[in-house]
Order: structure tokens, then C-alpha cells, then sequence
């Protein structure tokens, strides 16, 4: 015959034992529902986004019209978005445009992008283009180093805030 322990009067004087849990007006409560959603937010970017607002210029070419002055807002390895004025118009998504991007006034390099997504930024006043690079083009290499070159640039970048100038000596 095997033996029983009787728990019940030991569990008795455990119980009586606990510490009560004390609730003060200070204690942080966390939101498990806003950590999981900045979570996810941050799973689904595959790839990293450097801003560019104002950094490099870029134009796109508008077929029998000429050129149009775009800012581009953020650039990655698959991707560009950029933002045209209400005024201008906008794209269409699927709809393949030729880019340049300028490095100075006169030196730029042609890119071919697609359409993915457009977002009005109605406070900003621009329709946000957001488009992936074509692939196969000729400037492949040259874009991919160049994307490279503004990720780790744009860690380090500072403004100009007026700066004195030594002056000219004559």
C-alpha cells in the first residue's frame, strides 16, 4: 500500500504566508498591443531606407515635354520614392519612367524605375511616388554602389548652419 500526504494543512500555511502585491499610482503598464504593431512595422521594411530629402537632385523625364524637378525622399538597394507637386500631376502605378539622378548641376546618371505606390502628402503638398529599380539595366553596378556610397554617407551628414568663411586675400 503506498502513502498519501495530506497537503491540505501545509497549503493552508503557505497561502497565509504570501506576499500581497502592492498596486502604486507609479507602476508602468505596457501596452503588449503598440510593442507587437512597432514590431511588426519594423519586420516588414526588408531593407534599409536612407532619407534624402535634399541631399542629391533628381529629374524625370516626362515624354515629349522635358523634364521634371522631383525631391526624392528615400532611396534602398530594390527602390526610390519621390514626391512631384500637386500641380505636376502624378504617375500611374505600373507605369515605367526614366529618372535621372544628378550629382552635381550638369553630371547625372540614368535609372529606370516602376511605379509601386502612390501616397498624397496632403500637408507637404506632393503625391509620394513610391517605385523599384528596373532590372537589367546598364547602370545595374553604378546604382548599387551609389545607394551603398548615400547609406553610409548619410550616417555622418551635417548642416551648414552659416559657417564663417576666411575671406578672400587680394
Amino acid at each position: 500500500m503506498s502513502k498519501v500526504i495530506d497537503l491540505v494543512p501545509r497549503l493552508k500555511t503557505v497561502a497565509g504566508e504570501a506576499p500581497k502585491a502592492e498596486f502604486t499610482p507609479s507602476t508602468e503598464v505596457m501596452d503588449f498591443d503598440q510593442l507587437r504593431q512597432k514590431m511588426i512595422y519594423h519586420e516588414r521594411r526588408e531593407v534599409k531606407r536612407t532619407i534624402l530629402t535634399e541631399f542629391v537632385s533628381a529629374m524625370v523625364v516626362l515624354p515629349e515635354k522635358g523634364l521634371l524637378k522631383v525631391a526624392i525622399y528615400d532611396i534602398s538597394e530594390e527602390g526610390i520614392s519621390f514626391d512631384v507637386d500637386f500641380e505636376q500631376g502624378q504617375f500611374q502605378v505600373d507605369e515605367d519612367v526614366s529618372m535621372r539622378v544628378y550629382l552635381n548641376s550638369k553630371t547625372y546618371f540614368p535609372i529606370s524605375i516602376k511605379i509601386k505606390h502612390l501616397k498624397e502628402e496632403k500637408d507637404e503638398g506632393v503625391v509620394r511616388h513610391g517605385a523599384v529599380f528596373m532590372k537589367g539595366a546598364a547602370t545595374d553596378a553604378a546604382l548599387q554602389y551609389f545607394v551603398r556610397f548615400i547609406e553610409s554617407v548619410s550616417q555622418g551628414l551635417k548642416k551648414d548652419e552659416g559657417d564663417m568663411m576666411v575671406p578672400k586675400i587680394s
